[in-house]
C-alpha cells in the first residue's frame, strides 16, 4: 500500500520548486490524512515543521533545499517511496520553556535544539542557576546561557564550545557564552530529568532576552527549563545517515 505523503516547502524559490515537482511525480495530502509528512528546505524550516507536526501521528522527512542541512536527508526526486520505507526512524523530546517577564507574565514554548538566554543590552548579563530547586551558581557573568538536547547540541551549542551530546546520552548541555565570571566556564552536563531555572540578576540595567528555538521573549526575569517527555518528535532519516551517525560524525571533521 502507497504511502500517502504531505509536503511541505519553505517560501525558497528552490525549495518551492521541488516542491511543484515532486507533487506531480507522488501527488499530496493534506498533513493530517498522511501517511508522512515530507520536508522541503533548510534545518529552520524542519524545526518549524516539526513544531507544526507535532499534534499529527505522521513523522517528517527532511530533504534538503536549504543551507545546511543537518537534520535532512539528500534531496531526490527519483525512488522517494523506496526510500521512505527504508528509513530509520529517531525519537526526539523537545524542552519545555516557561519565561517570566518584568511586567509579571509568561510566555511557554517548546525548544526542539535548545533554550537560550543573551543580553539585549551593553552590559554582560548576570545569571544565578538553580538546578532541581538548588542553588548551583550565585552569580553568572556572561553574554548568555543555554540549555541544549542532544538533536541541538550541534548547532548553537556547538558553536558556543559546548559538547556534542549522543543522541541517546539522556542528558542535557548546560553552555556559557563567553563567560566572564566564573572566567570561562564553559557549562555542565545533566541529566534530562533535571529542571534548570536562570534568575536574571540586575535585569532593569541588565535585560535580558530568551529564545526557545526561533520563539524571542525580552525582558524576561527568569526562565525554568525542562524536558518534555509528553511531546515526541519522529523524524526519518536514510539508513547509515542517522542522528547518532551525524552526531558522532561531527566530531570527528
Amino acid at each position: 500500500m502507497s504511502q500517502r505523503i504531505a509536503f511541505a516547502a519553505s517560501r525558497a524559490d528552490v525549495a518551492q520548486t521541488a516542491r511543484a515537482a515532486l507533487v506531480t511525480r507522488y501527488g499530496d495530502v493534506p498533513p493530517d490524512e498522511a501517511d508522512v509528512v515530507v520536508a522541503l528546505g533548510g534545518d529552520g524550516f524542519m524545526l518549524q515543521t516539526l513544531h507544526a507536526t507535532q499534534h499529527l501521528r505522521a513523522p517528517v522527512y527532511g530533504m534538503n533545499r536549504g543551507t545546511i542541512g543537518f537534520l535532512m536527508n539528500a534531496y531526490s526526486e527519483t525512488d522517494l517511496r523506496e526510500r521512505l520505507a527504508a528509513a530509520e526512524e529517531a525519537i526526539i523530546n523537545p524542552l519545555s520553556m516557561l519565561a517570566t517577564r518584568a511586567d509579571g507574565s509568561t510566555v511557554q514554548a517548546l525548544a526542539i535544539n535548545e533554550v537560550s538566554l543573551l543580553r539585549s543590552g551593553p552590559q554582560a548579563a548576570k545569571l544565578r542557576i538553580t538546578i532541581d530547586n538548588r542553588l548551583r551558581m550565585a552569580e553568572l557573568v556572561c553574554d548568555g546561557a543555554l540549555v541544549s538536547t542532544p538533536a541541538g547540541s550541534t548547532a548553537y551549542n556547538y558553536s558556543a564550545h559546548g559538547p556534542i551530546l549522543p543522541i541517546g546520552s539522556e542528558v542535557l548541555a548546560l553552555t556559557a557564552m563567553s563567560a566572564f565570571r566564573p572566567r570561562r566556564w564553559r557549562g555542565a552536563l545533566l541529566p534530562k530529568t533535571a529542571v534548570v531555572r536562570f534568575d536574571v540578576l540586575e535585569a532593569e540595567k541588565r535585560p535580558v532576552m530568551a529564545e526557545a528555538d526561533a520563539k524571542s521573549v525580552l525582558e524576561v526575569v527568569s526562565v525554568e527549563i525542562r524536558s518534555e517527555p509528553s511531546v515526541a518528535h519522529h523524524i526519518l532519516f536514510d539508513p547509515g545517515h542517522g542522528l547518532e551517525e551525524r552526531l558522532i560524525n561531527e566530531q570527528f571533521t
